[in-house]
């Protein structure tokens, strides 16, 4: 046993407290991690509403950045001492998985969302209680975390933690949308709906992509102004009037590509008339209802020969794609870390509260 500290949501939409927590030793196939930093998602958020049937008390958190302190039986990948990334989990034993296409492992749901090991023991505990644990293969919203060996990336001895964090999940799903999911050409119009950091990142993958002209839905000023920054050609406010109209003004034959990461029904809705004939629209966002559906015009998408597709991750391949990342990067081709904010730990709830009020874009907590 290990002690530690975490962020544990006591239940359903309430606050979190930070509470000293043990962690288990790791069992075969895992990896004990001392957590450095770790970003805060839209769909960490989303459970803490205990919408998707989470069992509170729970710890969340899925973009850890650490250091590994041990490891179980049978693990290769990192040794002690490294330097590792955290991301999403899979089996690598599906058809999908051996495709090298992880986000659609079969065994997706339970391994990221089910919140417990697949027998159904908890690997942290509070003051003797068992906390639904294991979100997204992690729980990193924790001092100490256990990941599984598929779900992390190792990384160089002079990776800066607290801004590689927000790979795991946010910035991966929102470039590899883009580059990935939607497999956008150079010279494709793209729309992103939602400025935050999802959808910022999305801007900066049809820049790597050379997609032009970008346009970004976000009814923030401040969000469109960094969009602006980094990429966006044109920014519409929402707010302002007829998004569809907007777009179509720019584009009056259509636009090629459109990503909703706000999961806004009546946007997503309305972007269907945003398309050219032969477009693409990629669903990132995770609406806040389980049973959210999107209504779609049958004949007009017949003959328009429009797709509408669901986006997992990014279509992200982690030990192939984040490197990539990590070289943009690198390389200053993509600077997410115009949109990333650093809290202390301890100010989770504060730098939760300035990400729903816009004055921060990407959270990331340090240790």
């Amino acid at each position: 046993m290990t002690d530690a500290i975490a962020a544990v949501m006591p239940a359903a939409n309430a606050a979190f407290s930070i509470v000293p927590i043990t962690v288990e030793d790791p069992q075969r196939g895992e990896i004990l991690i001392d957590i450095k930093a770790v970003g805060v998602c839209h769909t960490d958020l989303v459970m803490v509403s205990g919408a998707f049937g989470t069992v509170f008390p729970a710890v969340f958190g899925h973009e850890g950045a650490g250091i590994v302190v041990a490891i179980g039986d049978g693990v290769t990948k990192v040794a002690v001492g490294d330097k590792v990334l955290l991301t999403f989990n899979s089996c690598g034993a599906c058809a999908r998985c051996t495709d090298d296409d992880p986000s659609y492992c079969t065994q997706f749901s339970a391994l990221n969302m089910a919140c417990a090991r697949g027998d159904g023991s908890s690997r942290l505990h509070a003051n003797g209680t068992a906390l639904s644990d294991n979100f997204f293969g992690q729980s990193s919203f924790a001092s100490k975390s256990i990941a599984m060996e598929r779900n992390v990336i190792k990384l160089a001895e002079d990776a800066d933690l607290a801004m590689l964090a927000p790979l795991g999940c946010g910035v991966q799903t929102g470039v590899g949308a883009v580059t990935r999911s939607l497999e956008a050409k150079a010279g494709q119009s793209l729309v992103v709906i939602g400025g935050g950091s999802v959808g910022l990142s999305a801007v900066l993958g049809g820049r790597l992509a050379g997609c032009s002209p970008i346009i970004l839905i976000e009814p923030q000023q401040d969000r469109r102004t960094i969009a602006s920054d980094i990429g966006a050609d044109h920014v519409i406010d929402p707010g302002a009037g007829d998004i569809v109209g907007a777009v179509r003004a720019l584009l009056p034959a259509g636009v090629d590509l459109v990503v909703d990461t706000s999961g806004h029904i009546p946007s997503v809705t309305a972007s269907l008339g945003m398309l050219a004939n032969k477009g693409k629209l990629g669903l990132v966002g995770l609406p806040g209802a389980f049973d959210a559906a999107l209504p779609v015009p049958v004949i007009q998408w017949i003959t328009s020969g429009g797709t509408v597709r669901g986006i997992v991750e990014g279509d992200s391949d982690p030990d192939q794609f984040l490197p990539e990342l990590i070289e943009h990067h690198r390389a200053g081709r993509l600077p997410f870390d115009r949109f990333v904010r650093t809290y202390p730990f301890a100010a989770i709830n504060e730098a939760i509260a300035d990400a729903h009020s816009g004055k921060a874009i990407k959270v990331v907590l340090t240790f």
